[in-house]
């Protein structure tokens, strides 16, 4: 008999794993655990929904009681593993001693806040990384009568598509960042420059290479010092710097586990009976946090499971930046590239990452150039081949 399965985590890894198994007709017992409502959502709405006027229940594609009655599985929301014994294969949660056969985790990643968050501003400082952040954020701005001011602390994916929804959304939002221009793990700094402008001209007010140094409740407002002793006044607060694995509960378990998640091989396996898979894994040295790198580890962690053992292989996926103000894709180099070489005028740019060989091996688009990526993608060297 096939064994029971335990998965840690109820994103798009954890459920979208379960979808796999169940086409693949395997019917065994599942249990699905989260810390969150359990409901199923897709990630990447969250950074879209405030432009469209979307309340929460309209990103919520079914409840976890909907979840559990279409795929046959228990649901266990607002549930927290404390630890995992791999000699007795049971999960630890409260009292609880909780047996597995063969467990996943897809834990996904926490976002990283690189500044002591003051308790006093709980209701106005926020991180938006899955629905229940999107439904506290949502009701925050919910309760000003007038289009809020938001200064977003970071410029990368997550805080320049934030930046891009609620500015679009009617909000007036400022972006602060060390670094010297937008998205600059993505793009090279011309091209972050573009996207910038961009920005500027929607009415955004950028605070490029300046890091907040403090944040103190004044008056009903955040007051966010910069460390040029600029003073900026905010009526909520958006961190956006980065995700780090989730990786304490299998670092506690022995698992091996690196700054870049949990360590799989190419069937998404840790430790006989463990596997891992979505932003929490780290597949043969690579962790893509992207949805198709996500999407394919799941279909091979399936047939895995169903007693094929299967290598996962990420293709040449460029990132499409959700920015309207400028449109983005970008293919980013797994290794620092001997060159970037720009081509085009205003807006509108191609950055071609290159190697000592002048051979192609990643690339960033602008504007309408932005119409190249299936011709560069094909080009490209897959991320994990």
């Amino acid at each position: 008999m096939t064994a029971p399965l335990t998965i840690i985590g109820s994103g798009m890894a954890g459920l979208g794993l379960v979808r796999q198994l169940r086409a693949l007709h395997d019917h065994r017992p599942i249990t699905v655990i989260t810390a969150d409502s359990g409901d199923d959502y897709s990630k990447p709405l969250l950074s879209t929904g405030f432009a469209k006027r979307l309340p929460p229940e309209r990103l919520a594609a079914r409840s976890a009681l909907a979840v559990a009655e279409e795929l046959g599985v228990v649901m266990r929301p607002h549930t927290r593993v404390e630890a995992i014994d791999l000699a007795a294969r049971h999960l630890r949660i409260g009292e609880e001693r909780l047996p597995w056969g063969e467990l996943v985790l897809a834990t996904g990643a926490r976002p990283a806040t690189p500044f002591t968050m003051p308790p006093a501003l709980g209701d106005r400082v926020f991180r938006i990384n899955d629905l229940d952040d999107y439904r506290a954020f949502h009701a925050a701005l919910a309760a000003h009568d007038r289009p809020a001011r938001v200064v977003i602390v970071g410029f990368g994916l997550v805080g320049c598509e934030f930046a891009n929804d609620l500015t679009a959304g009617g909000h007036r939002v400022a972006l602060v960042a060390p670094e010297a221009a937008p998205l600059p793990r993505l793009l090279p700094e011309p091209l972050g420059r573009a996207l910038g402008e961009a920005f500027q001209a929607a009415g955004m007010a950028l605070y490029a290479g300046r890091s907040v140094t403090a944040l103190t409740p004044d008056s009903g407002v955040v007051g966010v010092t910069l460390d040029d002793a600029t003073r900026l006044e905010a009526d909520l607060v958006l961190v956006a710097t980065g995700l780090k694995p989730r990786t304490a509960l299998a670092e506690a378990a022995g698992l091996p586990v690196g700054p870049a998640g949990i360590q799989v091989d190419r069937t998404l396996t840790a430790a006989p009976g463990v596997h891992a898979l979505g932003d929490v894994a780290c597949v043969a040295g690579v962790n893509a946090m992207y949805v198709q790198p996500l999407q394919a580890s799941a279909k091979a962690l399936a047939r895995t499971l169903t007693g094929t053992p299967t290598e996962v292989a990420f293709g040449a996926w460029p990132v499409l930046v959700k920015t309207p103000l400028l449109p983005v894709v970008a293919l980013p180099p797994t290794v620092p590239p001997a060159r970037w070489r720009i081509e085009g005028g205003g807006h509108d740019l191609v950055a071609l990452a290159e190697d000592q060989d002048e051979r192609l091996i990643g690339f960033a688009l602008t504007g309408r150039c932005v119409r190249r990526k299936v011709e560069l993608a094909r080009a490209a060297p897959p991320l994990l081949g």
